[in-house]
């Protein structure tokens, strides 16, 4: 096809085999929307299209992702408002009659249906960081790492030690929306013969959110990198629980240690965990 449809925060290019969806970096564009800059969406990797009516006499055109296609929207996995959702393209009611037109044109052409074997629309690029509640979370594409935060990390992470966890150790990405309570994100550990915590915050596999920490146009995109990453990795490989951290700051050991003696003054910490810890600190100097 070769044209491009425009709308409010984003503009639809048609081509033979894919649709490219440019989004807008104005103001008033979702975040997320500024974060994910452009997508191609191969057609092999939608289901339908529609065209409905919006508010105040606008349409809204929609493309209908295959289940298992896009790693964007199987971490969303649901939880996105409307106003993010990155295959919704709304624009004025004098323009329904040409989407209407692109609507037609796309059906033609989508001929697969059901869920999809892998994925099929690119994952957002890595490395990838974002700060969660309690901790800062990188994924470099080989490795997912949590530091955390002495301020909100639970004595149970403080005592685990900062995570990373090989792409080859993870089963899968929990991603809970910072827009609900309790949102975090989980990383699924294949089968180690233990199960994870019930509560994120108290599992060093997991980060939790909060007002102004882990937003939707980090996170989410973040744990789709990742899911990417641990969908087309291969089998898993023995490897240790933790891979031990960088030579640190000594400002930030002493900061450590120093939160670490108030956890044992309050009786969060045992004497034995407390000097193993504190060993641990110092050995990263």
């Amino acid at each position: 096809m070769g044209d491009v449809l425009a709308g409010f925060h984003a503009a639809w290019e048609f081509e033979s085999d894919s649709v490219l969806i440019r989004y807008e970096r104005g103001l008033r564009t979702p975040k997320l929307f500024q974060a994910l800059g452009e997508r191609r969406i191969p057609l092999t990797a939608l289901a339908g299209v529609t065209l409905t009516p919006g508010r105040r006499g606008q349409v809204v055109l929609r493309a209908e992702p295959r289940p298992g296609a896009d790693p964007l929207m199987d971490a969303a996995d649901g939880q996105l408002k409307e106003g993010y959702d990155p295959y919704r393209l709304v624009l004025p009611a004098e323009r329904e009659t040409l989407a209407e037109y692109y609507a037609d044109e796309l059906r033609a052409r989508l001929t697969e249906t059901g869920p999809a074997e892998r994925h099929l629309v690119a994952a957002p690029e890595t490395p990838r960081q974002f700060k969660a509640y309690d901790a800062k979370a990188s994924f470099d594409g080989s490795a997912v790492s949590f530091r955390w935060f002495w301020t909100g990390a639970s004595s149970a992470k403080w005592k685990a030690g900062d995570q990373s966890f090989p792409v080859a150790r993870l089963a899968g990405v929990e991603w809970r929306s910072p827009d609900v309570f309790e949102g975090h994100l989980r990383l699924v550990l294949r089968e180690n013969g233990e199960p994870q915590p019930a509560q994120p915050d108290q599992d060093p596999a997991a980060v939790v959110f909060g007002l102004g920490y882990g937003p939707v146009h980090e996170s989410l995109p973040f744990a789709a990198a990742v899911l990417a990453a641990v969908r087309s990795a291969g089998p898993a490989v023995p490897a240790p629980a933790t891979i031990p951290a960088p030579r640190r700051d000594p400002a930030d050991i002493a900061e450590r240690i120093r939160h670490l003696s108030e956890l044992h003054r309050a009786g969060l910490v045992t004497d034995e965990e407390f000097a193993g810890k504190k060993a641990e600190l110092l050995a990263e100097l």
